[in-house]
């Protein structure tokens, strides 16, 4: 599940994703109180971050998070694969796989996604799992990068309609070829995947939606895939 903004990290926090993140969680398990486990990397494994992951999910679930700037997990394989659901933060997406790659915890997730752990994550936590993204990693002025886990093809841009970089430079990028085509997703929506295929566009709000973006022509055009809302 990949989020494009929201949830207990940013807003809109409404609960709506939590709860569906929570279900899925269930689903895969089975048990009333599954275990989930965040990885606050792209943040720092800041505390205020941390503290808002166990406020969400600590009271219905098996609450855990994954540290690695002050490391206490010996076998990061081991510890994921005990997951049923993963929850990776926002925050820096290219300094998040730098460190990944340093600890291993890029093989490691994969190698839980493809045991059946469900992966999950906003911003940063849903662009990783995609070939290439746009990302402020470096300042202010986005920037492409093609250098994503690669789970999934194509492309990932989060924030789409909540700032004004995003879909303007996406359409740039696609249409130039320096990025694949791929999913505009706007806070409060999230891509859910079955395996590598999407199974359907969620949202918690509204009028949040997502997009598939593709080059026709030397241009790039944007179809609006349809949502199921999460609310009443």
């Amino acid at each position: 599940m990949a989020i494009g903004g929201g949830g207990f990290q940013m807003p809109p926090d409404n609960g709506r994703l939590d709860a569906f993140l929570l279900a899925l969680a269930r689903e895969r398990s089975g048990r009333e109180r599954p275990r989930i486990c965040f990885v606050p990397t792209a943040g720092a494994d800041d505390d205020w971050g941390v503290a808002r992951f166990y406020g969400a999910f600590a009271r219905s679930a098996d609450a855990s998070h994954l540290a690695l700037f002050w490391r206490t997990i010996e076998d990061v394989d081991a510890f994921l694969l005990d997951q049923d659901l993963v929850f990776i933060g926002g925050g820096n997406t290219v300094n998040m796989l730098a460190i990944w790659r340093q600890h291993g915890v890029d093989r490691a997730l994969v190698a839980a996604w493809q045991a059946g752990v469900v992966m999950s994550g906003m911003s940063a936590g849903g662009v990783c799992w995609f070939e290439g993204f746009t990302t402020d990693s470096f300042g202010p002025t986005l920037r492409p990068v093609r250098d994503g886990l690669g789970v999934l093809s194509g492309s990932f841009v989060p924030h789409y309609h909540g700032e004004a970089q995003r879909r303007p430079l996406y359409h740039r990028l696609v249409a130039d070829g320096t990025l694949p085509g791929g999913y505009g997703v706007d806070d409060g929506a999230a891509l859910v995947f079955h395996e590598t295929e999407l199974r359907e566009v969620v949202s918690s709000q509204d009028g949040a939606a997502a997009y598939r973006v593709e080059r026709v022509d030397g241009s790039a055009h944007e179809t609006l895939l349809p949502t199921r809302y999460l609310g009443d």
